[in-house]
């Protein structure tokens, strides 16, 4: 039974992520976009929601093809040519979750040349802000409901990170905005790539450095339009001329979750269109632990990890 729209939010939900990582991904050349969608969706993410001491993980997955006219750019702020597909969430309780984390992480890195060519995981220690989120699903999986996107912005100047936050919060306030999660990241250093992957390239350019990451969603596309012409929104986005040098933005197509506070969803259990196939046949007999168990296995020094019923 779907919960009862909340009119305080769901954000709270989300301070259990203590420390975590944001990490954007493009597919390798070479890989069809529906065979790298599927892969990363059925293969990939449930190998990494069985590692050791994680707590949440979300695929976000973005359109190539739509990219016109989803932000507007303020004067003198210039648009960031750049090709992604996507983009992850994996947070822990804390740091001792991630380190055990990390320390069994060989085996999913090892393999992310088969699907990425480049990714770069931002390091967010004292993990992100919910400023707002309306959603009552908490481990979304399949079709973006929202018309959500992903702006990666590029300071400029020392007083950027100071305003970023207050931007973030102005925008939160309208009700037109469902969500808004702000990834305020530590600089990325080109000399330490980050995630250990071999042969897979991380290098960085220089505007994506250090930037602020913000996903921010509406009901429709046509709720953003009207949304960006208010008078609300050039109010809150008039220092970007004076605080931002570039931007990028980006469509999410599909969000899928497969974990969230320690315990695996369906999707992670058992991959994302399996759940996805469930869930629309109305099934619930598979969400139960009498079926879940013939498939659930102790996730790796599981200590601290929890099975439980899929969420």
């Amino acid at each position: 039974m779907s919960e009862k729209p909340n009119p305080a939010g769901y954000g709270q939900r989300d301070a259990a992520i203590r420390c975590q990582t944001y990490s954007p991904v493009r597919r390798r050349d070479g890989v069809p976009h529906e065979l790298f969608a599927l892969y990363w969706r059925d293969v990939h993410g449930p190998l990494c929601a069985r590692l050791p001491g994680l707590g949440f993980y979300a695929q976000h997955h973005f359109s190539r093809e739509r990219r016109a006219n989803l932000w507007p750019l303020a004067s003198g702020v210039r648009g960031l040519d750049i090709v992604l597909d996507g983009a992850v969430e994996i947070g822990f309780a804390g740091e001792s979750e991630q380190a055990r984390f990390l320390a069994a992480s060989p085996i999913l890195f090892g393999e992310e040349v088969h699907l990425f060519g480049w990714d770069n995981a931002y390091l967010l220690p004292r993990g992100s802000r919910t400023y707002v989120d309306r959603q009552p699903d908490a481990t979304p999986n399949g079709p973006d409901r929202l018309h959500r996107l992903h702006v990666y912005l590029q300071g400029s100047g020392a007083a950027f990170p100071g305003w970023v936050p207050g931007f973030a919060a102005a925008l939160a306030d309208s009700p037109a905005v469902m969500k808004l999660r702000l990834h305020l990241p530590e600089p990325y250093d080109n000399a330490n790539p980050q995630p250990p992957s071999p042969n897979v390239d991380h290098r960085v350019i220089d505007e994506l450095l250090q930037p602020a990451i913000m996903e921010i969603g509406f009901e429709s596309a046509l709720a953003a339009r009207a949304f960006f012409d208010s008078a609300a929104f050039k109010a809150a986005a008039d220092g970007q001329a004076t605080h931002v040098r570039s931007v990028a933005a980006f469509l999410v197509t599909g969000v899928y979750t497969y974990i969230r506070d320690g315990v695996l969803t369906t999707a992670g259990l058992r991959g994302s269109r399996t759940a996805e196939i469930i869930e629309q046949m109305g099934a619930v007999n598979q969400t139960e632990d009498d079926v879940a168990s013939l498939f659930a296995r102790q996730r790796r020094a599981g200590a601290g990890d929890h099975q439980g019923e899929p969420a």
